[in-house]
């Protein structure tokens, strides 16, 4: 999984570099085929603003979040995210019954 951190009007330090590659880990650990994310930084006046788009194996997943610190946003960004991935594996998942299930009449 490839991760891009960009800043608007705030510098991308390393420690939120590594909070924002620490948090995605969890995103992984439920969905493998994520290719690329693109995460931006925005510092507007009081309010601290993450957003980010991944792109899925079949799929583009955005999400936004705002806090008053930045490390509130990103973890509100995370929550937001994660419950869309799940969303979409569960969608990719094929939950119809397999042919010759119960109430099949299969007569040789």
């Amino acid at each position: 999984m490839k991760i891009d951190i960009t800043g608007h009007h705030v510098d991308v330090s390393d420690a939120l570099r590594d909070y924002v590659n620490q948090k995605f880990e969890r995103l992984e650990r439920h969905f493998d085929n994520v290719v690329d994310v693109h995460v931006i930084l925005t510092v507007e006046k009081s309010t601290q603003k993450a957003e980010a788009t991944m792109a899925l194996s079949g799929a583009r997943v955005f999400a936004e979040a705002s806090a008053d610190e930045m490390y509130a946003a990103i973890d509100a960004l995370v929550d937001k995210l994660d419950r869309q991935v799940v969303k979409h594996k569960e969608k990719r998942s094929d939950h119809h019954r397999p042919e010759g299930g119960v109430g099949s009449t299969l007569e040789p």
